[in-house]
């Protein structure tokens, strides 16, 4: 990829995807696949960029939802990143969530797109008191490592970096990243891609922070507790998403600048 070249890159996925925890929707959402797509515009080459990804989508309705329309586009460049939606919650099916993604790596290697896709953080280093779904995501990055092989799919293995469960790079919900952790995402994606320009830099640490007191530690998991897990937990028993009514922010590729 560099000057001269025509991408068309399309991203599948859900909130990760979408920016959510990069901008707000007043302003709107940024996110890593958006500065993913401006790496791949500074490279010289001319991008065009579709992002189908709509936040609260489980693994299934990724691929019922997306794939399609993303074969339609005829992407060179597409990435595939779901399944924490599924993995979070009781009725989790690991042969199922991994199945729909191998399912959406092969349709989409299959029609010539080069495929890229990411592992998941050690999330009980991001909120301790869901360490009990440590050997779901632990299992899930195995599959997803074997699936990916299978079918010459990029993996940006961000959880093999202890840069990828530092609490700066995630937003207060400890669900979605902040900006620099949207940064630190594409930054690793762009290496895993082999883009040029690309480096290792985006796993260096973050200077040291002073380690917050017990008590502290104690108060910032209830605030946690009743101000985001209660009310996700609420909407699960409604039967209700935070994407419900919500459509792709950029179902239509269009041209990318560099940033």
């Amino acid at each position: 990829m560099g000057p001269g070249d025509g991408v068309r890159y399309v991203a599948l996925g859900d909130s990760h995807t979408e920016g959510v925890g990069d901008g707000d929707d007043v302003t709107g959402v940024r996110g890593w696949a958006d500065r993913l797509a401006e790496k791949m515009a500074a490279t010289g080459a001319r991008v065009e960029y579709a992002n189908l990804a709509i936040r609260g989508r489980l693994s299934a309705q990724v691929r019922a939802e997306q794939l399609e329309p993303a074969l339609a586009l005829e992407p060179t460049v597409a990435t595939v990143f779901a399944g924490v939606n599924d993995v979070i919650r009781s009725g989790y099916d690991a042969d199922a969530v991994v199945g729909d993604l191998e399912a959406m790596f092969a349709a989409l290697t299959g029609a010539g797109a080069r495929v890229a896709t990411l592992t998941f953080p050690d999330i009980a280093k991001v909120a301790p008191l869901v360490r009990p779904l440590v050997p779901r995501v632990l299992d899930f990055n195995e599959r997803i490592r074997a699936a990916a092989a299978r079918h010459g799919v990029v993996v940006a293995d961000v959880a093999r970096y202890e840069i990828s469960t530092d609490r700066r790079l995630w937003a207060t919900d400890r669900l979605h990243c902040t900006p620099l952790g949207h940064a630190r995402i594409a930054g690793a994606l762009a290496s895993a891609l082999e883009l040029p320009g690309a480096d290792g830099s985006w796993a260096e640490p973050l200077p040291a922070m002073p380690r917050p007191g017990a008590l502290l530690t104690v108060a910032d998991e209830v605030r946690w507790l009743g101000t985001f897990l209660g009310p996700w937990m609420m909407r699960r028993l409604r039967g209700r998403s935070s994407g419900d009514g919500r459509t792709a922010k950029r179902p239509v590729p269009t041209l990318v600048e560099a940033a």
